[in-house]
This record gives structure tokens, sequence and C-alpha cells, in this order.
């Protein structure tokens, strides 16, 4: 059976010490957020993990959700008992405002706990996680009176969320979305069409669900620009916002899918349904985008979170499985066998893993520091700073992060051998459950355009200047002996990221395919550098507290930061190779020929 312990303490090193969360005390919220309470938050959020959601795990994958004949949707056993405890124990608004019911905490510490019980039960997780998305869109967006009716409710986890765009003709593309909005005269509209691939659509976790729809209003532009949100709530609400009729909206059916067997994946149908306007008309996508931004960093986390439980399961089985021996001499002469952790082939698998969980984990929490400063700081500076950095490594997270964290899974299932094809050890699970982060929200490929295409060059390229500035004055203040076998394969791999910038300047606007051609390999160029970055802020903690007399955890992470230099980091090398190979051998063949 699979294992998960939460990395609270990993978590915990990068919130009070290398981040030190207690800079951003004049932010509201922060002050709130002591050294205690983050522990116990997390504690509590680890026992919630490890006792409750990750035994439905592997249950919740095999049993899936169940559609009737009414068009009811139940989820797996002990999924609403679960649920329920996630709800009762306050988790949905921890970073909600207090005026709707949350605890008004920073948004940082929701993206901490997401990754510990997304790592636990990911399928689970998606309910609470796209009504956070939802919850954010409405705070944003709604008018003082639908946050009244639906926010306490949503905060509380009386009621749940969805996000509606994809349509079986439309995915990316949704300006060729087709569900229509027919205004009434008293102001609401009429919503007709079907959508697809709706995670969490219909259930039996919440009383209701408050559906946000993408739809096009009758004579509306052709296109994007005419694209609008609607709130379309599974049951209407009575005049004193308690629940009435049954909206015109049913799940057509569940998705047969690869994995997350235990979220409701649906088919939605809008017979008809009463949608109430959220924003303004035509500017849906403007509206949506506070979701996807969102979803793009919570699924960017999923990578993450897969990553680590397939990490976990592939280090507790190397320990345990007898095979060989270590080719220098036999470390356990007094058994049949060593394990096969001495072996240096599978060290390096779960030395790979390990550093690039830790690393992306930090990045994930630099990031989310960023968006808290973004929404909460009094100074504009600093929110468009922080804008920027947000706008700049959002699709990288969601992107560099899923793939690499699907790559993982299916390391962590070699470790295992033949094992790990099986189900009774759960490695199968996993590699299927993180293939889906690669596509939805986006599919991959659609962020490494998005990053190339629009966030570079954006107001002249301010926010790439200034990570690079970033990076440069770090590597410039920490030049000492010690931490030059740190910043040295950094400088290096920096350059190589600028070089790739530049030749990206100098032959996409020409010859539009090259930017096509290297975005993937730049988007993951700039991860690869981000996340050295992020072990060279590790180090230099890590080697203070390590001269203050802390524990050998602090040397484990120097020599795991060794490893993501020696190791990892020279990748930045065949990224820009291939990024300054243009384009030509990829768009040469006639597509007769394919």
């Amino acid at each position: 059976m699979p294992i998960y312990k939460a990395p609270v303490e990993d978590a915990l090193f990068l919130l009070n010490d290398v981040f030190q969360i207690n800079r951003y005390n004049n932010l509201p919220g922060f002050a709130d957020a002591t050294p205690d309470l983050i522990e116990a938050v997390l504690g509590e959020a680890a026992k919630l993990s490890e006792e409750v959601m990750q035994p439905l795990n592997r249950s919740g994958d095999a049993e899936g959700c169940t559609r009737h004949d009414d068009g009811r949707v139940t989820t797996p056993k002990g999924f609403k008992d679960a649920y329920r405890q996630y709800a009762d124990g306050g988790w949905m608004g921890i970073s909600a405002p207090a005026e709707f019911g949350g605890q008004g905490l920073p948004e940082t510490m929701t993206i901490v706990v997401n990754e510990i019980m997304a790592a636990a039960n990911m399928a689970l997780t998606m309910y609470p996680g796209l009504t956070q998305g939802a919850i954010a869109a409405i705070l944003i967006h709604g008018t003082p009176e639908q946050k009244a009716a639906y926010l306490p409710k949503m905060i509380e986890g009386r009621w749940t969320g969805t996000m509606n765009l994809t349509e079986p003709h439309c995915g990316t593309d949704l300006g060729l979305l087709r569900t229509k909005a027919v205004k009434l005269a008293d102001g609401a509209y009429k919503i007709t069409g079907t959508k697809i691939f709706i995670s969490a659509g219909e259930h039996d976790l919440s009383d209701n669900i408050v559906h946000l729809v993408l739809a096009r209003i009758e004579g509306a532009p052709a296109g994007i620009r005419g694209t609008t949100l609607f709130i379309v709530p599974k049951f209407l609400l009575n005049a004193d916002g308690t629940l009435g009729a049954r909206n015109a909206v049913s799940c057509g059916s569940i998705e047969e899918k690869m994995g997350i067997h235990g979220n409701a994946t649906c088919v939605m149908n809008y017979d008809g349904a009463t949608g109430f306007l959220i924003g303004q008309e035509n500017r849906g996508i403007n509206a949506m985008f506070t979701m996807m931004n969102e979803a793009r960093l919570a699924v960017g986390m999923q990578g993450l979170a897969i990553s680590e439980v397939a990490y976990q399961n592939a280090v507790a089985y190397a320990k345990e499985r007898l095979q060989g021996r270590a080719l220098a001499a036999p470390q356990f002469p007094d058994k049949p066998a060593d394990p096969i952790i001495v072996h240096p082939d599978v060290r390096r698998m779960l030395m790979e893993m390990r550093a690039f969980n830790e690393g992306a984990r930090a990045l994930v929490v630099w990031t989310a520091l960023q968006g808290d400063v973004e929404h909460r700081s009094p100074d504009e500076k600093a929110r468009q700073a922080a804008a920027d950095h947000m706008g700049l490594l959002t699709p990288v997270i969601k992107g560099v992060l899923t793939d690499q964290g699907f790559a993982n899974a299916v390391m962590a299932q070699q470790v295992y051998g033949g094992h790990g094809y099986i189900s009774e050890h759960g490695m199968e699970q996993f590699v299927r459950d993180a293939r889906i982060a690669m596509i939805y929200e986006g599919a991959n490929g659609v962020q490494a355009m998005d990053l190339v295409g629009r966030k570079l060059p954006r107001d002249g390229g301010r926010a790439l200047q200034a990570f690079f500035g970033e990076v440069q004055g770090f590597i410039k203040d920490n030049g000492s002996d010690a931490m030059k076998p740190f910043v040295g394969p950094l400088g290096a791999a920096l350059g190589l990221l600028q070089q790739a910038t530049m030749w990206l300047m100098q032959n996409a606007m020409t010859k539009p395919d090259n930017a096509g051609a290297a975005a993937t390999d730049y988007m993951h160029l700039l991860g690869r550098v981000a996340i050295g970055y992020m072990w060279c802020r590790m180090a230099a903690v890590a080697q203070a507290k390590l001269a203050n007399g802390a524990d050998q955890r602090m040397s484990a992470k120097l020599v795991t930061a060794r490893f993501y230099m020696d190791r990892m980091l020279p990748d930045t090398a065949v990224h820009l190779a291939r990024i300054q190979s243009g384009a030509a051998s990829t768009m040469e063949l006639p597509v007769e020929a394919f």
C-alpha cells in the first residue's frame, strides 16, 4: 500500500528561514501568520491528509464516481465524510476575507496546504480546489449582491464551484465557443449549450454547485472578444438566500478517463438554464482569467504534489527491496543481497526527484508570496513588480512542474521495476493521475507559447529583466568560497538563458515559427534556472544554519543542492542548442509526408 508523510518541515524551512514570511507583516493577514500558527496549520493539514485523505486515494480510484439515471452523481465511498471534515475544519477559507467567513491568512498558506492535500488525494482535493478558484473570481468580479449571496456558503464549504470553458469543438481557442446566452426582461440570461471536461461538475459533496460558465450573448462580436462570464447555480436562490428551484443544468455523462477517477469529470448540459452576468458583457475571458491564473498555479502545484508522494514511495521501496550487490563491496553482508538504494542508478533517480521536489516547492512558495504582494500591498510599485513576477513565472510553474512531475512519477514507478506496473503498490495510479496536469488549464505547449509570445515581450521585457537582475544580484552578493559550487553553475546557466533570449529577439520576429519551435525548450530552460536560483537561496540559508549548529537536515540540503548543480542544471545547455537550431527541420516536411 502507498504511504505519504506531509513535508511539513521543508515547508516551514521555506516559509520561516528562506523567504522569512515575517518580513511581509506589513501586509494584511501576514501579522496573524505567526510561526506558531503556521506550524499548527500545517500540522493539522498533515493530519487530515495522512489519516483521512490518503487512505481513500486508492479505493477512490478503483471505485470512481457513479452517474445515476436521474442525473445524480455519487462520489466514491468515504469522500463525502472526508470533504465534510475538510469543510468543517475551515480549510476552504484559509485565505478568504474575514467579512465573508474566511480566515484572511496569506494565499501562500493555502498554496502550501493544497500541496499537502493534493499529494494525499489529488482527485478529492480537486473539488475544493475548483471552488477556491470560483471564490477568487466572484471576489474580484462579482457585484456586492453576488458576493453576499454566494461567498459565505462557498467559503464555508456548504456550496462548491466550477469553471465551464471547454466545448466539444473548442478547447484552447475559446473564441470558437457556441454556448448561447439570451438576455431576459429581468436582467437574467438563459444559457444553452454543452460543456465538456468539467471537473467536479456534479457530485454529492455539497448542497449547491455554483458554475461559472463562459458563453456568448446573442449578437456579440465573433471570437474571444464576444465572450461573457455567467454565474449559473445548480439550485436557484430564493429571495432570502435559501435554495430554491433546480436550475436547468445537468450532468449528461461522466467522462471515462485515464486517471483522477475519484473526481467527477462531467459533460454538462445547459438547457435554457438561468444565469447571471458576472463582470462586464463581452469581457468574460478577462474575468475567467482570474480563475485560470489561480488554477494554473494550483495545477503546477499538483505536478509537484504527485512527484513528492511518488518519490516518498520510491524511497521506501528502494530501502527495502533486496537486489544484487553494491558495485564496490556488499553493504549488507548479513543479507542475501543489498537493498537497491545502494546502486548509483537508483540513487540517480531518487536524487533527481528529490532535487526537483525541494527546488520546485521553493519556486511555488516564492511565487505565491509575490501573489500576496500583488493583491495585498499598498505600494503600487511593489504590486507592479509582483504582478510582473506572476505573469512571467505562472506559465513556467504550470508547464515545467507538471511535465517534470509526470516524468518523476514514471521514474518512481521505474524504481519499483515490475512491481511498479502492478496496481497494488499504487505507482501506476500516480502516473495516471499526474498525466492530466500537463493537459488541463491550458496544455503545456500553450503555456510555453504564452510565455514566449506574450510574457517575454510584455512591457519591453520588464519582467524578465527584473528576474535577470535579481539572480545576478544574488550571485554578486554571494561570492564566498563556500557558495561558489552553487552560484558558479547558476551564473553559467543564467548566461545560457540570456543567450536564448537574445536569439529569440533576433530570430523570432522575422520568422514566428522559430518562437513556436523554441517555446517548450525556453520554458524548461527558464524553469531550470529559476529552480537553480531557489537552490542557491536554500544553500545560503543551510550554510548559515549549519554554522549555528543546525541538525544534519541542512547537510542533506547542501548535498541535494550540489546534485542539482552537477546533474540537472547542465540540461540548460541542451535546451539552448535546441532553441538555436531554429524551426527549419521542425517545419520542413509537407503535411502530406506525415
